[in-house]
């Protein structure tokens, strides 16, 4: 059976994120929505209440969006973060994918893809869309022109490994992931925590960002 999940919503637009509530409420694998104006706020419902997933604005009174952001990564890393925002700034993306966000969203996306992208950071722990992923290849061309990663060096991965990556980054599930390469979900964890300490990051955000700077994805 699929989680029921508890969601929770920052905006300081108060019309915005009461629509956003009662959107989510229609979803069928949530069962829980809370909302605040400010990190703060948010914070402080964080802290009483852990929940599976936080909507976050970037510009917000009090507390913004991306120190929130931070402080949930820092003390909470199993809440999974989703920013909703207008603001598309390639740099900023990075910064809020370093800090712990595992989506983006533009305000303005269609509900069905709000879901998706819901149930794909709990379920997979990133959503990776366009918005991402034309991000991650202009910064691939440009650090290639410079000759220079984000990342010290490329280390050595198995070609098991790099499999793994690339179905990752195509979001695919552990089991799904388990059942394209014919071994079980307890060894694809193995591979991936094993993956995600030879390239010295802490979650499936970090390994998207080195498949692409290292080339290991095919582009389209």
């Amino acid at each position: 059976m699929e989680k029921s999940l508890v969601v929770y919503v920052a905006d300081d637009h108060t019309l915005f994120r009461k629509a956003i509530a009662g959107l989510l409420l229609t979803f069928n694998r949530i069962k829980e929505v809370k909302d605040a104006e400010n990190g703060k706020e948010l914070l402080q419902l964080v802290k009483e209440k852990k929940p599976d997933v936080v909507l976050l604005d970037l510009k917000m009174p009090v507390m913004d969006g991306s120190e929130a952001c931070e402080i949930l990564y820092n003390k909470y890393p199993e809440v999974k973060v989703i920013i909703l925002s207008m603001h598309d700034s390639d740099r900023y993306v990075l910064h809020l994918m370093d800090i712990g966000a595992r989506a983006f969203l533009f305000k303005n996306a269609e509900p069905r893809e709000l879901e998706t992208a819901i149930y794909s950071v709990v379920d997979k722990d990133f959503y990776h869309n366009e918005i991402v992923a034309s991000i991650l290849k202009k910064q691939r061309a440009i650090l290639g022109q410079a000759n220079t990663f984000s990342f010290r060096k490329p280390v050595a991965l198995t070609e098991r490994e790099v499999e793994i990556i690339r179905l990752i980054c195509r979001e695919n599930s552990t089991r799904e992931i388990g059942n394209n390469l014919s071994i079980s979900e307890r060894t694809v964890e193995n591979h991936r925590a094993k993956i995600m300490e030879k390239i010295e990051v802490k979650n499936v955000v970090g390994i998207v960002r080195y498949a692409y700077e290292h080339g290991l994805l095919k582009m389209e």
